[in-house]
């Protein structure tokens, strides 16, 4: 077994880093708000705490083809936050709804893109248990 060395670095530097070595020297030490406002919604409340926002459900779903695309895409841009996120295969559309006020826009959207494989429902930005089978049909009771 060949012997380690006991110093790894001499006792006198042989030469001097330059000072522009680190090509991140001008990056912003406090995230942008559009950083911000991209962050995973349990990162950001393990960073900030609980947010104040009220209860939301999010129709995540992916692009597809098919004539119903166009109005998927008019039914999410009339919810309360739309934004899309990722890229190529892993690439999403995300719709949030604050349920408590518009019920019926939520139940629009779910119709359009609740058969489309890959797509989701999410309570609070979380995947819950039963999340379609149980949260949705008691947003429907909402709908006068």
């Amino acid at each position: 077994m060949p012997k380690i060395p006991d110093r790894v670095l001499p006792d006198q530097p042989t030469h001097r880093p330059l000072d522009r070595f680190w090509p991140y020297a001008e990056l912003s030490e406090q995230p942008s708000d559009e950083e911000l406002a991209a962050l995973h919604p349990e990162l950001r409340e393990a960073i900030f705490g609980a947010s104040a926002l009220p209860f939301s459900i999010t129709i995540s779903f992916p692009r597809f083809e098919g004539d119903q695309y166009p109005k998927a895409m008019e039914l999410a841009a009339g919810a309360d936050e739309r934004k899309d996120v990722g890229a190529d295969a892993a690439f999403r559309h995300l719709a949030t709804f604050f349920p408590g006020e518009h019920p019926a826009r939520l139940r629009d959207l779910y119709d359009v893109v609740g058969g489309v494989p890959g797509s989701e429902v999410l309570i609070d930005g979380k995947p819950v248990p039963f999340a379609r089978e149980l949260w949705l049909p008691l947003v429907w009771f909402l709908i006068r």
